[in-house]
């Protein structure tokens, strides 16, 4: 009985940081930013790590990466010169 509970635990682990994150939907409108209604305004389809990003999406990765981030920051977005 203890096996599959484990096992479950750490499929439970495993999986947290492959998740969407819904907050970055409501920081990204609480910026200014009406139009972000879901993850697909920054995500093509479902969000997945290193799956495909919109315009939108590859710029907050590249601020990112520019900034050294370890998370994407939605306030970023008034940087954004995109649709």
């Amino acid at each position: 009985m203890r096996i599959p509970t484990l096992i479950i635990a750490a499929a439970m682990i495993i999986a947290i940081p492959a998740q969407a994150k819904p907050a970055f939907v409501k920081k990204a409108q609480d910026a200014g930013f009406p139009e972000v209604k879901n993850c697909t305004a920054c995500h093509v389809g479902t969000p997945k790590k290193g799956g495909d990003m919109t315009e939108r999406g590859k710029f907050l990765i590249k601020m990112k990466a520019e900034k050294k981030a370890t998370e994407v920051d939605p306030a970023w977005l008034k940087g954004y010169k995109g649709k």
